[in-house]
């Protein structure tokens, strides 16, 4: 498959991302259970009327895409997709809430009709008034992966030119209740966590949106080739060098090419392990990390290849991400390694758009 360009990127996480020169004021809070997303001026973007029908999953995909949008000069995409973890949860949770508190009666359809996966990518079609293709992906922490692997294909078929894609998650009260109780988040004692060394299970949760526009050409705003994505569901931990070494091999390309490999750490002892077979794999590599700045959530990948980009842009590494000490005189080959509690892993190849 062609590989095609990453043309714009835009991000709002738990790091204020959406303004210039965020490098130099990323901060990590280890301590802390819930990690909540910088909202922008909301009322900047969308009429207020609107604002107050909008869950934040909504709320947040709209200003990011606008904003990749804008970066990359497209007016109307060829094709919109998206993908999420848990989808407009906030208003699925209302619908519920209705649902036990009117005894099944009299029930408003809006937040059922809201509450739907592909609300994300149904509002920033209606607003861009685009009638072009339109998918949604939930396939979990490799929801964002399948939306560029179907990207790609889209253009390397002819069917797009310039495609906007994002994936974005939120946090719901109640949702959050639910993972502290099955502890899919830390406990309370075992805070502050430490994400490269854990001795715990469980992760700090968090939240964010991420939109990038892929196209065949290089132009003037470019961040990165999207050279290749691979996708496995289950993994044994014993075959993760061979996951990644094969991986590399397809693309012609050796460990020692890779100038920098991110790998998702998450503090959760149980699932890191991962990450801990490619350190010595990699030594040759700067080794970075980054849900101590995102959180952990179901595309908190979107967060991982924003940064991507912009390493490979700007060929410069934010301290607070470096594992090691390890740095080259250029970084042209990017690896991200992810996955969610175990499952559904995903290596993404990223190379500088020269």
């Amino acid at each position: 498959m062609s590989a095609v360009y990453i043309n714009s990127a835009s991000c709002i996480s738990v790091q204020d991302t959406l303004k210039e020169n965020f490098f130099q004021d990323l901060k990590a809070d280890p301590s802390v259970q819930i990690l909540k997303a910088v909202d922008p001026n909301y009322k900047e973007f969308i009429p207020p009327a609107m604002i107050r029908r909008m869950s934040k999953t909504v709320k947040m995909s709209s200003v990011a895409s606008n904003h990749a949008l804008k970066e990359a000069g497209i007016e109307k995409p060829d094709a919109i997709i998206v993908g999420t973890g848990m989808g407009c949860s906030q208003d699925s949770e209302k619908f519920l809430k209705n649902v036990i508190d009117n005894n099944e009666e009299f029930l408003t359809p809006t937040f059922f009709i809201q509450s739907t996966h592909n609300t994300v990518a149904g509002q920033i079609a209606l607003g861009l008034q685009c009638h072009a293709y339109n998918f949604t992906y939930v396939n979990t922490s490799s929801s964002l992966e399948f939306s560029f692997l179907d990207a790609q294909l889209q253009i390397t078929d002819g069917e797009a030119e310039n495609v906007l894609v994002g994936a974005a998650d939120e946090q719901t009260a109640r949702t959050m209740e639910l993972y502290r109780l099955n502890n899919t988040i830390k406990k309370e004692e075992d805070l502050p966590a430490d994400y490269l060394h854990s001795e715990t299970n469980g992760v700090i949760w968090g939240e964010g949106a991420a939109f990038f526009v892929l196209g065949k050409d290089k132009t003037e705003s470019s961040y990165a080739k999207l050279r290749d994505i691979q996708i496995i569901n289950r993994l044994e931990i014993e075959k993760t060098t061979s996951f990644t070494g094969d991986f590399l091999a397809k693309n012609n390309l050796k460990h020692e090419d890779i100038d920098a490999v991110i790998l998702g750490f998450s503090s959760d002892a149980k699932s890191d392990v991962y990450y801990n077979e490619l350190m010595d794999v990699f030594q040759n590599s700067a080794l970075l990390y980054y849900k101590h700045l995102s959180g952990e959530f179901n595309t908190a990948s979107g967060f991982s290849t924003f940064m991507a980009c912009h390493i490979l842009k700007e060929q410069q590494i934010p301290e607070v991400m470096m594992m090691n000490s390890e740095k080259k005189a250029e970084i042209r080959n990017v690896l991200l390694y992810n996955h969610l509690k175990g499952s559904d892993h995903s290596l993404v190849l990223l190379e500088r758009a020269l």
